[in-house]
C-alpha cells in the first residue's frame, strides 16, 4: 500500500492522518495514432501523479492522490470512434462535488494534475473559488513543465508524438505497437495566420487535421528518452507538491 494513493489506502491507515494537499489527476480516453492505447493520457496521469507524490511524501509533504478521472473534453473529436467526451460543464459539476467533500472535511488545498490538452480548468476554478473561499485551487498540465526540445528530436507535436510515445515505451511498453505500424503524425495547419501563430484560438476538427489521429512524428521515440523525461518531470512536479503542501494560506504572496 502506498499511503499517498487513495485507491490503495484504507481507513485504518488514513483516518487519523493529516492531509495537506489533495491531487486530482485528470486524463482523457481517445485515439492516439495507430500505436498507442486509448488510455495513454490516463496511464501518464496515474504514473506521473504517483511518482511525484512519492517524491513529495519522502520530503514530508502529506499529500493524497485521488483516483484519476479518465474522461476529458473531446469536442473536436466527435466523429472518432469511442473518443469519450465530457463537456466542460460536466467537468465543473464533477469538480464541484469533489471540492465540496474536501472543503467539508477540512482538506483545503487541491491541485488538478492535467494530462490532456483539451482540458482547461482555469475558468472553473475561478468560479468554484468564489463558491468555496476556504479552498486553495490550482492546476498544472505536466506536459508544459519542461522544454521538450531538451529531450526529443521532434518536440513540436502534441498528441501521440515522440514525447508521449517515449513515455509509454517507458511506462507500458506492452501496450505500444511497433513503431513501424505508427502513422507519421502529419498534421495540416490553419489557413488563418493568427491561428497558425497561436495568438488566436479555435478548436481543431481532429479528423480534418490528421489522418492517423496523431499530431507529431513518433518514429524517433525510445524508452530511454521516456525514462529521462519521466524522472525530470516528476522531480519538478514533486517540488510543486511540497510547496503547496507547506503553503501558509494566510501568506500567499511576497
Amino acid at each position: 500500500m502506498r499511503p499517498y494513493i487513495l485507491a490503495e489506502a484504507n481507513w485504518k491507515h488514513i483516518h487519523d492522518h493529516p492531509i495537506e494537499l489533495a491531487i486530482l489527476p485528470w486524463g482523457a480516453t481517445e485515439a492516439h495514432n495507430y500505436h498507442l492505447p486509448y488510455a495513454t493520457d490516463v496511464i501518464e496521469a496515474d504514473a506521473i501523479a504517483a511518482e511525484s507524490a512519492r517524491l513529495a511524501w519522502e520530503q514530508g509533504a502529506k499529500v493524497m492522490v485521488l483516483p484519476t478521472i479518465p474522461f476529458g473534453v473531446n469536442t473536436g473529436q466527435t466523429d472518432i470512434l469511442l473518443d469519450i467526451n465530457l463537456y466542460p460543464s460536466t467537468q465543473k459539476a464533477i469538480l464541484s462535488d469533489i471540492i465540496e467533500v474536501l472543503n467539508r472535511q477540512g482538506i483545503h488545498k487541491l491541485l488538478i494534475l492535467n494530462s490532456h490538452g483539451g482540458n482547461d480548468f482555469k475558468t472553473m476554478l475561478r468560479e468554484l473559488g468564489v463558491q468555496y473561499p476556504k479552498m486553495f485551487l490550482t492546476t498544472c498540465s505536466w506536459f508544459n513543465t519542461l522544454d521538450k526540445s531538451t529531450y526529443f528530436d521532434e518536440p513540436k507535436g502534441d498528441h501521440a508524438d515522440e514525447m508521449e510515445t517515449s513515455l509509454l515505451l517507458h511506462l507500458r511498453p506492452d501496450l505500444v505497437l511497433p513503431l513501424d505500424e505508427a502513422g507519421d503524425g502529419a498534421a495540416k495547419k490553419w489557413k488563418v495566420q493568427a491561428l497558425r501563430e497561436g495568438w488566436a484560438w479555435a478548436e481543431r476538427k481532429w479528423s480534418q487535421v490528421t489522418a492517423d489521429t496523431g499530431i507529431g512524428n513518433p518514429k524517433a521515440a525510445t524508452a530511454e528518452k521516456g525514462k529521462r523525461y519521466f524522472e525530470d518531470v516528476t522531480q519538478k512536479i514533486s517540488g510543486l507538491l511540497v510547496e503547496l503542501a507547506k503553503l501558509d494560506m494566510t501568506e500567499l504572496y511576497e
